[in-house]
């Protein structure tokens, strides 16, 4: 069965795998599950009812809600009308919301919760809205069902005959570091030829293996994921809540989940917490298997002293943590953000394969994967070009794509559309070198700032570096125009907690201990152990301490818990000004 357009996914799924469990999601602490062709009978009421209901080809459909097969219903279902979907994310302004329904001439309005309803409603003017959940005085999206049951199938097909590979089918608005949003006109063929291009790294068995989703659908990174596992015929489980992930994951027992390094940070985090707790032998175990999986390169040979000894501690400790995620994940994906290579050692040495990858909302998303064999992993890699895409490195060091994933342009705006796309080549922004067919990411072109001397710091590459250390959960390196850098750092307030009843230091409260000689002194050695790794130019010399964890609500990190710079430098200008003044 040929594959032209994204929702010939279902057909083709129902052809090949006929899921009895194609999408899931916890309602009343029952998972509530979808087969194959349930989602194929449901999308094609909701298309006749969304006709019905006056949506026609080209109109405008946003889609606010956390992750649920009512997202996955909606799209496919404006996909198959010609329609075009517009994804937003449910933690962004009711500012951000007016602007996209104007900027994009957003019809018609599809919401999760009651939070959300409430945010869209108080801007959407006179524009329809439903909701997935059941809420006082607002249409439910079952009624487009309903209106949709007995319609003309035969006009369905019609219509569905004359959507073609290049027409456009979602409009993503980026979340963006600085600014008004834009949008990322994107087609079925940019997504689809990029789901078949990535297939082939995905490790676990076709038909038959389960995944875990829970990064933001209205984010191309999940949202390409969803239809490269519907290709695998893979059953998608939905999970509850960033805070329930670690129970859903126990649950369901995936197979591969995807996700960001902030949030395998989080779990290392965790994990190094509760071996902290440990005591005696069991407490040494834990961090001679940790000191050991440290040093892992899962492409270079470790020696036999070494092989043996790692075999010990899957035994003893690393088999504790694979059974943390379920037993059976045989891969991870990261992308979104860079993963420090320490989380990649020690993961794959726990036998976890944490597979990094590379893309931008503007390439559909990847240009780069990792496979999760040994082989074909390099640690501080974002893995090799994938199949049908090209890459090169300009003069000035940014990376360059071409290929059919690569979007039409912005909407609305063929002036910043003409800044980054020269003759056929996509200017990602992104600084990088090749090795063959291996890329890795060094900065943001964007981001890199000069010093007063003129040397160039390229902040991320620090960022992550630094962040290696148990008492640095968030940092920002600043300096632009300053003789030195320097860094504002949001301490991990439960490794600091960790430190100060080693050392018999009384823990107060989180504001008061950022203040405490004893631990600034132990944070400037932190950051003088660290600022080994960086030329004298690069070297942070002074540093501030900030009491609050920076969040999306808080408006520090973007909805893909990227930093928002410009935002972070603006709110802690004062404090910035202070680091100088010393």
């Amino acid at each position: 069965m040929k594959l032209t357009r994204l929702f010939d996914l279902i057909p083709y799924q129902i052809y090949q795998f006929d899921k009895e469990i194609a999408l899931a999601r916890k309602e009343n602490q029952e998972w509530k599950t979808y087969s194959s062709r349930d989602v194929k009978e449901i999308i094609d009421n909701l298309s006749l009812g969304l006709l019905e209901s006056g949506i026609s080809r080209d109109d405008k459909v946003a889609i606010i809600s956390e992750n649920r097969p009512e997202w996955n219903f909606i799209d496919l279902a404006l996909q198959q009308i010609g329609a075009i979907s517009v994804p937003m994310y449910p933690t962004i302004t009711s500012e951000d919301y007016a602007y996209i329904f104007e900027h994009a001439e957003v019809k018609m309005i599809f919401v999760g919760d009651s939070v959300i309803y409430e945010k869209a409603a108080d801007v959407a003017g006179d524009r329809k809205i439903y909701a997935f959940d059941e809420l006082p005085g607002v249409e439910h999206w079952t009624e487009l069902i309903e209106k949709g049951i007995g319609g003309d199938l035969k006009s369905l097909d019609d219509a569905k005959k004359q959507i073609q590979p290049e027409d456009l089918f979602t409009i993503i608005y980026t979340s963006g570091t600085t600014g008004r949003p834009k949008g990322v006109m994107l087609s079925h063929h940019n997504v689809l030829s990029n789901l078949l291009s990535v297939s082939y790294i995905m490790s676990p068995p076709h038909g038959t293996s389960k995944v875990l989703s829970f990064l933001p659908l209205c984010h191309i990174f999940e949202r390409t994921a969803s239809f490269a596992f519907m290709y695998l015929g893979y059953s998608i489980y939905y999970a509850e809540s960033l805070e329930k992930i670690g129970e859903n994951i126990k649950e369901v027992q995936p197979h591969l989940f995807n996700t960001v390094p902030r949030l395998l940070e989080k779990v290392y985090d965790k994990i190094v917490a509760k071996g902290y707790e440990l005591r005696g032998v069991k407490k040494q175990l834990f961090f001679w298997a940790l000191k050991l999986g440290l040093k892992y390169d899962p492409g270079q040979p470790m020696g036999r002293w070494y092989d043996f000894q790692l075999n010990l501690a899957n035994k003893l400790i690393f088999s504790k943590w694979r059974e943390a995620l379920g037993g059976n994940i045989m891969q991870i994906n990261s992308g979104a953000s860079a993963l420090q290579p320490r989380l990649a050692r020690v993961f794959w040495a726990a036998g976890i394969r944490v597979c990094e990858g590379y893309g931008l909302t503007e390439t559909s998303p990847v240009v780069t994967a990792s496979l999760s064999t040994k082989e074909e992993i390099r640690i501080g890699w974002v893995g090799k070009i994938v199949k049908d895409v090209q890459v090169r490195i300009a003069d000035d060091g940014e990376i360059l794509v071409k290929g059919p994933n690569v979007m039409q342009g912005y909407y609305k705006q063929p002036d910043l559309t003409a800044e980054v796309l020269k003759n056929g080549w996509f200017h990602t922004g992104d600084i990088g070198e090749l090795d063959g067919d291996f890329l890795r990411i060094t900065d943001r072109k964007k981001e890199m700032f000069k010093t007063s001397g003129g040397k160039y710091i390229a902040p991320q590459v620090m960022e992550n570096k630094f962040k290696e250390s148990p008492l640095i959960e968030q940092l920002i390196v600043v300096g632009e125009g300053k003789n030195y850098p320097a860094a504002l750092i949001v301490p991990s307030f439960e490794g600091l907690r960790e430190y100060c009843k080693r050392k018999d230091i009384p823990y107060t409260s989180d504001g008061e201990m950022i203040q405490n000689h004893e631990v600034l002194e132990k944070y400037g050695k932190e950051i003088q152990k660290l600022n080994k790794y960086f030329g004298k130019w690069e070297q942070i010399k002074r540093f501030k301490l900030l009491p609050q964890i920076w969040g999306i609500e808080s408006g520090e990190l973007t909805p893909t818990m990227k930093l928002k710079r410009k935002f972070i430098h603006q709110k802690y200008a004062q404090e910035i000004e202070d680091i100088y003044k010393l």
